[in-house]
């Protein structure tokens, strides 16, 4: 598959894509042969028969990071033209319920001292529980299709994802060999970190997950801004199955926890 946002040219000055009428026919199983960002399906669905196909210039473009990539140069060489055009589309007609906004790495937003808004918006998306993920990427899914949504996480965790978790990792690895290394028998210690480290790193990816879903103008049934909050204020909460934390800085240092019940 594709990635979003992918388009065919025919190096004449025609630019061919799924629009947002078409990404829903293909969504709701209408055109369900079809993949919206597949460069194959965007030029059957725009009239070009498999023949005529393999004569179209064939791109991908990152609205994120405003990147393009050639796939494939199979007539006349108008990558620099397609970029220009691509830059100046209105993805309005692509995906009107996306929503464009800087990519914020929490643990390079300057440090700041944790305080009781903090503190409230973390026992708040402790009562949310990190397994919500799951339920709004399926949301996210069902509305705009797999292949956007692959797309926008890719460009979150490339900005976010990859260093939070090393960093969040490497923290609480310090955490736990300093805590409780000591104190229980190292024929012990497998079960343990398998225990631990299961629940770190699915209250880090939920948190991420939620943070993706907020570039998706979609309603959800709960609250994502005391986990939005506490990534632009520079924390990243974890949970490690009996505390919650809150990182914060490049090595991700703890400066804060507390037993909170994790609903």
């Amino acid at each position: 598959m594709c990635d979003f946002f992918s388009f065919v040219s025919d190096g004449k000055g025609n630019y061919y894509y799924c629009d947002w009428e078409t990404r829903k026919k293909i969504t709701s199983g209408e055109l369900k042969q079809y993949d919206p960002d597949s460069h194959t399906s965007i030029a059957h669905l725009s009239g070009f028969n498999a023949k005529q196909e393999d004569k179209l210039n064939k791109y991908e473009y990152n609205p994120f990071t405003k990147k393009l990539r050639v796939d494939q140069i199979n007539t006349k060489d108008d990558s620099k033209d397609a970029e220009g055009w691509v830059r100046n589309l209105d993805f309005n007609l692509v995906c009107p319920l996306l929503i464009f906004k800087e990519v914020i790495n929490p643990l390079s937003v300057p440090p700041n001292e944790v305080v009781g808004e903090d503190i409230n918006n973390l026992k708040e998306w402790a009562s949310i529980g990190a397994s919500i993920k799951d339920s709004v990427r399926g949301s996210v899914k069902a509305s705009v299709g797999a292949s956007l949504w692959d797309s926008v996480w890719a460009s979150v965790k490339a900005s976010v994802g990859a260093s939070l978790w090393v960093s969040v990792w490497a923290s609480i690895w310090a955490s736990l060999w300093d805590s409780i290394w000591d104190s229980v028998w190292a024929s012990l210690w497998d079960s343990i970190e398998d225990s631990a480290w299961a629940s770190v790193r699915g209250s880090v990816r939920g948190s991420v997950g939620v943070y993706v879903s907020s570039f998706f103008n979609i309603k959800y049934n709960f609250n994502r801004d005391c986990l939005l909050k506490l990534y632009e204020r520079g924390f990243v909460p974890s949970y490690d199955g009996t505390t919650w934390r809150l990182h914060s800085g490049p090595t991700a240092e703890i400066i804060y926890e507390e037993e909170l019940k994790n609903v």
